[in-house]
């Protein structure tokens, strides 16, 4: 019988031969697991970690501009849904409920731009025309007069409006100038898609988010989302709701003052500052009152007046009764939210931060608190 492979003819093992293998392994015993405790494993998967984390925050950054399209594009959408919502209770299926809201608010928009934007356009030339004399008229006055020699701020002010360059060297240039309306209205050809899109699969697109939470929180996790949603809609459509009652009582106000050939483009103003919470309604108080001011002083000293009593009514009569089914938040957290908002997105951040604010308020209240008296 011949000696096995490996094997002497005396029973031992030739050195130079290959160790056993065995037929479960053919390619050799496994070694040592990795030690887990070891600072390089740690180390590695810690940098891995940080590595991807700021990946992914250039990633958030990048696509910034976008995700705040489609932010705003679901605010819309949020603040249409309760129309929807009201014909769907009249017995309305819901895919007609959308063509119709959605009919009436493109019809709207298209008015607004048919009938109004030619005004506001003649009334804002006119405005600029007519700036210079405001600014002579203000020149009448001995300490402006005495400001102007020293700092010659309004002879710059004249010069800068009178420039027929001025509008487009504010967004340098020409070119930048065409630029920036081509960028605005793709943004807003995307926001009206984003918004259509949102609005007729708002149910579904909520119902699939959240079937991503367990089956045994699921039911309270859907009851607080449709919560949430319901008060950003009210919130949004009740904010323009409120900028609508500023902008016509304005304009019936104007109509019978000394600045009635501007009287649309101001309260077109009044309307659109009126939505940025805190701050908006006074910004345009303020710029219609300065005109009226160049313009006529007791027109100037009227408008101080009827802004004030106005902004009175809007606090405590109009914006109390609009908003009170849609957000219930403390002033202070009013005005911390707004702050906050606007500091980090602008203008922006400051319409969305009072519903965020009180999405936020509620979760806190249905999910921690009730946690902690439970404990």
């Amino acid at each position: 019988m011949s000696p096995a492979d490996g094997v002497t003819e005396h029973g031992g093992v030739d050195p130079a031969s290959p160790a056993p293998v065995s037929d479960l392994s053919p390619y050799g015993e496994q070694g040592a697991p990795f030690d887990r405790r070891s600072p390089f494993y740690y180390g590695f998967i810690g940098a891995l970690g940080a590595l991807t984390a700021f990946w992914l925050f250039q990633a958030v950054l990048g696509i910034g501009s976008v995700l705040m399209l489609v932010i705003v594009s679901f605010f819309l959408a949020a603040g249409l849904n309760p129309s929807v919502e009201f014909l769907e209770r009249r017995g309305l299926r819901r895919s007609l409920a959308c063509a119709a809201v959605i009919i009436l608010a493109l019809g709207t928009v298209a008015l607004f731009l048919v009938a109004i934007v030619p005004v506001i356009s003649d009334q804002i030339s006119a405005i600029t025309k007519n700036a210079p004399g405001w600014l002579d008229q203000l020149q009448e006055n001995k300490r402006i007069q005495e400001l102007n020699e020293e700092y010659h701020i309004l002879d710059k002010a004249k010069e800068k409006i009178t420039d027929e360059n001025f509008i487009s060297a504010l967004f340098g240039g020409a070119l930048g100038f065409g630029l920036k309306i081509i960028s605005a209205l793709f943004n807003l050809f995307v926001i009206v898609v984003l918004t259509l899109y949102f609005l007729a699969s708002l149910k579904t697109t909520t119902g699939a988010l959240y079937k991503l939470a367990p089956a045994s929180r699921r039911d309270r996790v859907s009851r607080l989302g449709d919560k949430v949603i319901h008060n950003i809609g009210s919130y949004v459509s009740g904010a323009f709701l409120v900028a609508l009652c500023a902008g016509l009582t304005s304009l019936l106000f104007l109509s019978f003052t000394e600045v009635a050939e501007y009287a649309v483009a101001l309260a077109f103003v009044v309307a659109v500052l009126d939505v940025i919470p805190m701050i908006g309604a006074t910004l345009g108080a303020v710029i219609v009152s300065s005109i009226a001011f160049a313009t006529d002083v007791r027109t100037g000293v009227a408008c101080v007046i009827f802004y004030v009593i106005y902004q009175q009514v809007e606090n405590y009569v109009i914006y109390p009764r609009v908003m009170s089914k849609s957000v219930d938040l403390p002033g202070a957290v009013i005005v911390i939210a707004a702050l906050v908002g606007t500091a980090l997105l602008g203008v922006v951040g400051a319409l969305l931060a009072i519903p965020v604010a009180a999405a936020i308020l509620l979760v806190i209240r249905e999910v921690v608190v009730r946690r902690q008296d439970a404990r």
